[in-house]
């Protein structure tokens, strides 16, 4: 079953049970690579430098479309586009296996790796915890030393400033509805026909500059 074709590795917080839970998902389009590559180099970076990330647990899930990536297509071998079928029913198995992950783990945050051959530079979707767009606008930043910014008053289909987008699709990979308090959720999306070695540099930058970056807001709040 394609499901069960889904690899997660977890990384552990130097101190267990004392870690922010993120879930990072690539993949789920089988015919954008960077996010998996960036994926990939990010857990080699968990293994090699814990210590960097000693308050964070992070789930990793570099292929969420493995039949798709198989056939190196945007569906999946049954011809849907899975990022389109979360929290509708769905009998997909993918969506079926990732669903039961997003319930059972209840992130504090889900950042969704992208590529858009339509886009000429980097943007993102925010939506949920309202330091979603806070942590967006730095990540875009760290990814603007290997890629521009995609400046466009619209971007697909949707209104944008600065590469921040505050709207998005129906069925995206996404918190379980139910859950509160609801997860920070980021999409970050490279240009597709950009080098992918830019791609995945833009992302891991991006993905670190995040994960910083939510650190920092935390201790700030816990001050308040």
């Amino acid at each position: 079953m394609p499901g069960s074709l889904i690899v997660k590795t977890v990384h552990k917080p130097l101190k267990p049970g004392h870690g922010i839970k993120f879930g990072l998902f690539a993949g789920i389009h089988g015919d954008e690579e960077a996010g998996t590559l960036a994926t990939q180099e990010l857990i080699r970076w968990a293994a090699e430098r814990p210590e960097e990330l000693h308050d964070y647990e992070l789930h990793f899930y570099p292929i969420c479309n493995p039949t798709g990536l198989a056939l190196g297509t945007r569906h999946s071998h049954s011809g849907l586009d899975l990022n389109r079928e979360f929290w509708k029913g769905s009998t997909e198995p993918e969506i079926v296996f990732l669903e039961a992950e997003l319930r059972r783990e209840k992130y504090d945050g889900i950042v969704s790796l992208h590529s858009d051959d339509t886009s000429d530079g980097c943007y993102g979707f925010v939506s949920g915890d309202l330091l979603s767009e806070h942590l967006l606008e730095p990540a875009l930043q760290a990814a603007s030393t290997f890629l521009p910014r995609n400046e466009s008053a619209i971007i697909d289909g949707f209104n944008a400033v600065r590469g921040i987008i505050k709207e998005g699709y129906l069925g995206i990979l996404s918190a379980p509805p139910e859950q509160r308090p609801h997860a920070l959720e980021i999409v970050f999306e490279t240009p597709a026909l950009a080098p992918m070695d830019a791609q995945v540099k833009a992302t891991v930058a991006a993905v670190k500059r995040i994960l910083a970056e939510y650190r920092e807001l935390q201790a700030y709040a816990a001050n308040l």
